[in-house]
Parts: C-alpha cells; structure tokens; sequence
C-alpha cells in the first residue's frame, strides 16, 4: 500500500493485509441512485436531472459521504446483506488487481499514452461519462482509477501510514476531512494512480464525488 514516488502522504510504502471482500463493478449510477431516492424520498443531490449529468449509466455525483452511507444501509435492508463504502486499504486493493507494481490498474504506461485516453478524454469533458467504459482491471472492476473520486469509509490523515496497522487498517479515528480515491472528470489528467489519495469534508456534495459499494464475504 502506498507509493515512495507519489507525494507525502502516500509515503511510507507498506505492506498491510485485508479481510476477504467483494466489490461492485461499477460505480454507483443515477439508476440505482434513484431507486434509492424513490424507495426513501431522498431530496435529489445538486446536477440531478442536469444535462451533463443526467445519463442512467452515469455515476451518481455530488452525494456526501453521509448520503453514500444512508444508500448503503437501504441497500443493505433491502437486499439482506451488508453493504458499505470500502476502507482505503481495500479500494487500493482492489485497483491493484493481484498487481502490488503497478502505478495505474494496467500497468505503469501513462494514461495519456493509452489509446482510448484521447477518445474519452480528449475532447471538452463537462461531467462524468457512463460506467463501464474502460477496459476492467485484473478482477474485473471497472473505472477504479478514472471518472469520479469515490468516498471511502475512513478519515483522512496525511501521515496515517507512519503508524498504520498492518491488518485490516480502518484509518483514523477522527478527523475533519473523508478520505476518497480514483480520478476525476474534471482534472487536467482524468485518471490517477492506484496510490493517489484525496479528501475533503463529509458534508461536501461535489460534482466530481461519487461512490461505489462493497460487501464482506458470505459465509456459507
């Protein structure tokens, strides 16, 4: 976990292990967002029904961290299983791939010097594009590294690896800011690397922040 070449606060570079988990394909969408807000009568999250960012297939944007948690727990009544937003350490598990070298889900090439780069990226991008458009990574997960930042369960420390535990690390136990992962739509460069981390506070509804579920797995 972690990168010696990225910046501070993915340093140092550390070995740590996670409990068995499943992940969703995709990022949350509008569609199943919506089923959420009719189930509950949840207010609509700001950009919904918006040009850019009405798409069904689109990931769900500008949802706090509080929301993505209520969406977890209706899911989870709803379907008899628990789902939750995944800790840093299993969404970096995850983009990873089984891969503990790689920078980027493929590999450690460039996203600008990969083909399909120019033709989702290259033009004006004013919002997210629909899930499932890259090519999956090794477990076969979708856009981990790209589209929108996801939130992730834990608070955000910028030295939490100097002391973190190497099982199953939950990150902090307090803290102002939320941690998330991946890329985002609006940046210079649309796709991070599998290290990079980000945060910003809980109640913050940004049109670049989605989230995506995960679920332990169940015993038999």
């Amino acid at each position: 976990m972690g990168c010696e070449q990225g910046r501070e606060e993915e340093r140092p570079a550390h070995r740590v292990s996670v409990r068995a988990f499943e992940m969703a394909v995709f990022q949350v969408r509008n569609r199943d967002f919506a089923a959420f807000m009719q189930a509950t009568r949840h207010p609509a999250p700001p950009n919904w029904n918006q040009g850019d960012f009405d798409n069904p297939e689109f990931p769900v944007v500008s949802v706090s961290w509080f929301e993505a948690l209520k969406y977890c727990q209706w899911l989870s009544d709803a379907a008899g299983r628990h789902y939750r937003l995944p800790t840093e350490a299993e969404w970096e598990r995850a983009a990873r791939g089984g891969e503990e070298s790689r920078l980027y889900p493929w590999g450690n090439d460039e996203p600008q010097s990969r083909p399909d780069y120019r033709e989702r990226w290259g033009g004006e991008v004013r919002g997210p594009l629909p899930v499932g458009r890259g090519e999956p990574n090794a477990f076969g997960i979708c856009d981990l590294c790209e589209n929108v930042h996801e939130w992730c369960a834990d608070w955000f420390q910028a030295d939490y690896y100097a002391g973190s535990p190497r099982e199953n690390p939950p990150g902090p136990l307090s803290g102002v800011r939320r941690a998330s992962r991946g890329g985002s739509w609006r940046h210079h460069i649309k796709v991070s690397r599998v290290a990079a981390r980000s945060s910003i506070p809980p109640a913050f509804q940004y049109a670049d922040y989605g989230f995506r579920v995960v679920r332990d797995i169940q015993e038999s």
